[in-house]
């Protein structure tokens, strides 16, 4: 590593490596519990309910997920504007720009008015917000990620990095106990009715701190090396496609490291949350505590697993990752789902609920069903039950083979009931939750191994001149796009199919584009130091 990220002279060098970590991560998490306090909400149905009104509970669920995603796809559009300032006019006044920008419109979310009382500005207003989240997050994570590998002592990178990325949990982490806490304040009633945007106004409180914190920083010193010797780049979103060898960097970078480490990451916690609460009928705050607590734990993994790659390398690490994760993703949430809610599992075992008809394609986005089989589908789909499609040229349910005499509403929900299939939220048993925690600490593990090592790999990929840029841009299309979109697309995909462990395999697909990208990406375009010299491993 180059002497200039070495301890250094000048105001740099007097800070120590602790308050690096610690401010860059701590206002991290706070970012990020910006953004997925949207999502946890999302996942229990409030924000569904309260700005998506829909004919359906599967649409309105379809729609929230969708607003959840446009932040994500304004996050490359970010990653430009802030990483072409990153790499102008500095790493720390940029990634304080975006956490303002964060935290204001986080504060928004939480006080624009429901759709019942304005309409369609509702919606409108939660997309618009969504977009400055996404464009804030974009310029954030690659802010972070290179301060503190740039001031990292040689060697150590992969370990000092890993904090950021456990930082990143510890957003999801954080946005859960505040909900919990808050909601434990208050009535069922009030929670629903304004409660529930309590957590959303706290984001200035976060903010207030995370401001000072960061205000306390001095800039990065391969930056300033980089401003002192006049070779600063004068157009780094341009040079980031045609400095020799980012190209593929670039494609590696997108499809080999930020792809397929964030479909593991969403899937191990937001799609475990939407899973439990969902399809498994677990009560929501048990829920939350069972993820929130199976994180927590996880956050080890991310240090862990950032300190092997510095001796193993971090295409080694990320690529066994990937290989796990498609031998272990399914199986995992099998285990979950066992132990969640044993009688619906029993239930879908012994009594499986079979729907034949003419003309059977359920659209998840229709308000109102084409046809008598495709309404039957949706009440089903709504309720979270498994079921299979059968030719046949009427409508027809069975349940264990016997035939529903009226398949539609209060009765079908009835005849559901007595087969066994528990509709109302329960708690597992103690020693079956513990399983599920379990199941949860196994998910972190997969995430860990595939996103710990990943802000070093990134950052020492790239040239310092355009560093910000070229970081910043692959990894949040790759995030923004694959990621983004997962809860939607596993959403609409279990919809579609009535199989709840369906979604995973979008996850699954996406992981073995990821695995062959960075076995692809060998040699000099994975990976450099930090001051440029190609040491691939």
């Amino acid at each position: 590593m180059a002497t200039v990220v070495a301890p250094n002279e000048g105001a740099a060098g007097k800070q120590s490596i602790p308050l690096i970590i610690g401010a860059s991560s701590l206002g991290t998490v706070f970012e990020w519990y910006d953004f997925f306090i949207y999502g946890t909400l999302a996942a229990s149905g409030i924000i569904g309910r309260t700005f998506f009104p829909a004919g359906s509970e599967t649409l309105q669920t379809l729609l929230a997920w969708a607003g959840f995603a446009v932040g994500f796809g304004f996050r490359p559009l970010g990653a430009i504007i802030f990483g072409y300032l990153g790499d102008r006019l500095g790493r720390k006044y940029t990634f304080l720009m975006t956490i303002l920008l964060m935290g204001i419109a986080t504060a928004g979310v939480g006080l624009v008015p429901s759709a019942a009382a304005i309409g369609w500005a509702a919606p409108i207003l939660i997309i618009l917000l969504r977009v400055c989240q996404g464009l804030a997050l974009g310029g954030e994570y690659g802010g972070a990620a290179i301060y503190v590998a740039e001031h990292a002592p040689e060697g150590r990178s992969g370990f000092y990095t890993s904090f950021i990325q456990a930082a990143v949990v510890g957003g999801f982490i954080l946005s859960l106990i505040v909900v919990l806490c808050v909601k434990g304040t208050m009535t069922g009633e009030t929670w629903d009715d304004w409660g529930w945007r309590v957590p959303f106004v706290l984001s200035l409180l976060l903010l207030a701190v995370s401001v000072w914190m960061r205000s306390k920083l001095h800039e990065s010193p391969v930056f300033e090396e980089l401003r002192k010797t006049g070779k600063m780049s004068r157009n780094p979103f341009v040079e980031s496609f045609t400095y020799p060898g980012n190209p593929r960097r670039i494609i590696v970078a997108m499809f080999g490291i930020a792809a397929g480490l964030t479909v593991i990451w969403y899937t191990a916690l937001f799609s475990a949350l939407s899973f439990l609460q969902g399809p498994m009928k677990v009560a929501g705050t048990t829920a939350q505590i069972t993820v929130a607590a199976g994180a927590l734990v996880g956050l080890g993994w991310f240090i862990l697993f950032g300190h092997l790659s510095d001796k193993y390398g971090r295409r080694r690490v990320i690529g066994i990752g990937y290989a796990l994760t498609l031998l272990l993703l399914m199986p995992i949430f099998w285990l979950i789902g066992s132990q969640a809610n044993p009688g619906l599992a029993e239930a879908s075992a012994r009594v499986p609920i079979v729907v034949s008809g003419a003309d059977c394609h359920y659209d998840p986005f229709a308000s109102k069903q084409a046809t008598p089989c495709a309404s039957v589908l949706g009440e089903l789909t709504g309720k979270g039950v498994p079921y299979r499609i059968k030719a046949g040229d009427r409508l027809r349910v069975t349940i264990g083979g016997s035939e529903v005499a009226d398949p539609h509403g209060d009765a079908l929900t009835n005849a559901i009931a007595n087969a066994g299939y528990g509709l109302d939220p329960q708690t597992p048993a103690p020693a079956n939750l513990f399983i599920v925690f379990l199941g949860v600490v196994a998910l972190c593990f997969l995430s860990g191994m595939t996103y710990g090592p990943v802000a070093a790999a990134l950052a020492e990929m790239f040239p310092p001149e355009v560093r910000y840029s070229s970081m910043s841009i692959p990894y949040h299309i790759g995030c923004g796009y694959f990621g983004g979109f997962l809860p939607f697309i596993a959403s609409y995909i279990v919809a579609k199919t009535g199989d709840p462990y369906s979604g995973l395999w979008y996850t699954l697909v996406v992981v073995v584009i990821a695995l062959i990208a960075i076995l692809w990406g060998d040699g000099p375009s994975w990976q450099k130091n930090l001051d440029g010299a190609d040491t691939a491993r």
